[in-house]
Order: C-alpha cells, then sequence, then structure tokens
C-alpha cells in the first residue's frame, strides 16, 4: 500500500482555497501565468517535494508529489504551470554530477531558480524523439546549439531549461537512440545570445511555446551525464511523468463529478431536481467509478515505482485510463449543466479544456496503446 499523504492532502486543499475559480478565470481570459499561485506552493515548499533534503528540499516520494498534484486539480486548480518541476527532477537527481546538484537544486527548492522548460519534441519529430534535429556541436569548453523546439510549455516562466539535442549526426550511428545528449541550460544567459521564445496560443491557459537556437553557447560543465547516453536518461524520468499528469487527471475528474453531482442535486426542472432522472445520474455514476478504477491503477504505478520495480506498463496504463476517465467526467459536467455548463462562471468549460490535453499530452493514448500491443502483449512493433 502506498501512503495517503492526507496531511499533505489537507495542507493543499487549505491553500488552493485561497485561489478560487475567478482566480483561474481571470488568468484564463488574459492567457496570464498564474504567478501568485506558483509562488504559495513554492513558499510551502510544494515543488521542492523531490528534491533530497540535502539540497534544501523535503526528500518525500512520488507518492506525495502525486497527492500534490491530484489535490491541486480535485480542488479546481492547476498545477501544469510549475508540475514540471517535479518530473524534469529525475532526469538531474538520477544522471547529474554532485556538482550541478549543489549549484541548482538548491535555488529551486527555494523558488529563486525555476526549472520548468522541459524541450524535446520538435516540429518534424512530433514523438519520435531520436529524429530531433536540433544538434549541439562540441567547441572546445563549451557547445553550440542550433535548432528548434515546439510545445516547451513554460519557457517564458523558467530560468532554467532541461534541453535534448542531438550531438552525433545520424548518419555516423548504427543506433539511431544513441547521439542524444542532455544539457542543463541557463535561459537567462541564453536569451542574450541566440534564444528566442515564441507563445502559442492555444485553447486553453497552457503557456506553452516554440523555441529557436541560434548558435545558442552552454558550458559543456552543464552537460548531464555522458555525451550520446541522453535518450535513455529522458526516459528514464517518463514514468514518474506519467503517473504525475495521471494523478493530476484523477483530480480533475473528482471534481467534475462532484460538480456534476452538486448541480445536479440542486437544479430543478419540471418540478423535481435533474438528478432525480437515471439519465443525468448514469452518466455521473459512470465516470465516477471509470474515475476510481483509473485511480486504482496510479496507486499500483506508485507502488510498484517506490519498491524499485519496473512500472512502464502500470504507467502508461495509469496516464491513459486517468485521461480517459476525467474526460469522461468532463463530458458529463457539460451535459450536467447544459447550457451553463458552456458559461465561464461555473467553470466546467475551463475544465473541460483543460482536461482533453492529457489523451494527447505528455504522451498519446495511441502510443500507450502501441506500448503495451508491443511491450506486454508480445505483438509486432508497430511504428
Amino acid at each position: 500500500m502506498i501512503e495517503k499523504h492526507q496531511d499533505i492532502r489537507d495542507a493543499v486543499s487549505k491553500l488552493c482555497g485561497d485561489f478560487p475559480g475567478e482566480y483561474w478565470r481571470k488568468l484564463d481570459a488574459d492567457r496570464a501565468y498564474p504567478s501568485e499561485f506558483v509562488a504559495a506552493l513554492t513558499e510551502q515548499g510544494y515543488l521542492g517535494t523531490l528534491i533530497p533534503e540535502e539540497y534544501g528540499g523535503a526528500g518525500l516520494t512520488l507518492s506525495a508529489a502525486a497527492a500534490i498534484l491530484e489535490e491541486v486539480h480535485a480542488a479546481g486548480c492547476n498545477a501544469s504551470a510549475c508540475h514540471a518541476q517535479m518530473y524534469t527532477m529525475g532526469t538531474v537527481l538520477r544522471h547529474g554530477s554532485d556538482a550541478q546538484k549543489s549549484r541548482y537544486l538548491p535555488g529551486v527548492a527555494d523558488g529563486s531558480l525555476r526549472l520548468q522548460a522541459f524541450a524535446v519534441t520538435e516540429p518534424t519529430s512530433g514523438t519520435n524523439t531520436p529524429a530531433i534535429k536540433t544538434f549541439a556541436r562540441r567547441d572546445g569548453d563549451r557547445y553550440i546549439v542550433n535548432g528548434q523546439k515546439i510545445w516547451t510549455s513554460r519557457a517564458e516562466y523558467s530560468d532554467l531549461m532541461i534541453l535534448l539535442a542531438r550531438t552525433t549526426p545520424v548518419a555516423e550511428l548504427q543506433k539511431k537512440t544513441d547521439g542524444l545528449s542532455v544539457f542543463i541550460l541557463d535561459m537567462v544567459e541564453a536569451k542574450k545570445s541566440g534564444l528566442k521564445i515564441s507563445p502559442i496560443r492555444t485553447m486553453m491557459n497552457h503557456a506553452t511555446c516554440e523555441v529557436f537556437f541560434d548558435d545558442v553557447e552552454v558550458p559543456a560543465e552543464n552537460l548531464i551525464g555522458e555525451e550520446g547516453k541522453g535518450f535513455r536518461y529522458i526516459l528514464s524520468g517518463m514514468n514518474a511523468e506519467r503517473i504525475l499528469i495521471a494523478s493530476e487527471c484523477i483530480g480533475d475528474a473528482k471534481w467534475l463529478v462532484r460538480k456534476a453531482a452538486a448541480y445536479a442535486n440542486e437544479r430543478t426542472v419540471f418540478g423535481r431536481p435533474i438528478g432525480q432522472n437515471q439519465g443525468i445520474q448514469f452518466p455521473i455514476a459512470k465516470a465516477y467509478a471509470r474515475m476510481r478504477a483509473a485511480e486504482l491503477m496510479v496507486h499500483e504505478a506508485l507502488r510498484r515505482y517506490e519498491a524499485g520495480e519496473n512500472p512502464g506498463a502500470e504507467a502508461n496504463m495509469a496516464k491513459m485510463l486517468a485521461a480517459e476517465a476525467s474526460w469522461e467526467a468532463a463530458e458529463a459536467a457539460v451535459q450536467t449543466h447544459g447550457g451553463f455548463g458552456f458559461a465561464e462562471e461555473y467553470d466546467v468549460e475551463r475544465k473541460f479544456r483543460e482536461t482533453r490535453l492529457y489523451q494527447v499530452a505528455p504522451i498519446s493514448t495511441n502510443l500507450i496503446l502501441s506500448y503495451l500491443a508491443e511491450h506486454v502483449l508480445g505483438m509486432p512493433r508497430s511504428y
């Protein structure tokens, strides 16, 4: 059994009470970053949950981080503005040097540095990571980076970036997943010489961007681990990422189900509450059941992760099932509210848009199904 972390859940829920629907609606209308919310989470130490105590963090487990993110979303808030600080941490913690950890982690833990940007995907490669073209060329004690990234969320609000770039041309390799390297990029310095950030307006307020590198210099000491081994370093953190995103989806589903059930009890049509009608009851009840089933898979993925096992299948299934459960809950909430489901003041339409993202990112449902078919069921590789 994993820890429930009820004390943490209660404290996060209380903190989120200071950021009601009006706060998020205003941000949504202005396409603004929730700086006050991120600052509050930072001050309470939540964004340093996974950072060891020796570097100023809380040194807690992944289940504690999952509990925090779930409660944020269950309260109607949105952790997408800062959740990357939790799952990018693994790359630095597992593969970074002692010098890199000592230099950056204390600042990340106390909030003086934000590690929110994770630059992997490119316009022409999508989720085919080995096909990326951004290139880091070694030049003495530095690397010169040229290329382009897309869907790099929070790039405008981050001080540091975890960057994946090719360091050996594909033509010189026998295995296409080799020759990729990971760097810690100081974005403050990079913006002064060749780094350009272009925001992308999307259907939700997600602060995502396209990033361009034009002879951007990165000190060689900022290479994480060994040159050419970056693909496996990135992969090693993906199970944690998927489990944490799944936890957010569980939180979304809980908020949406609770919102739908409350409205079904309050709304009276034809002289009786609409929740008395099975046509209203059943979709909400089904969404609740789906959420609970997905929640169990999240817990199993966390259990295996914290036991030191490989939870690849469970992490992927948790992410897929939780994303589907939250979307089903969103559908039920909109349908229950009728026309009011599209009105901003009820917050349902905002959550409807926000939770739809997670069937596409950080990995699409189709790729999860391909993974399960090949690696769990033993079918031929489909791509």
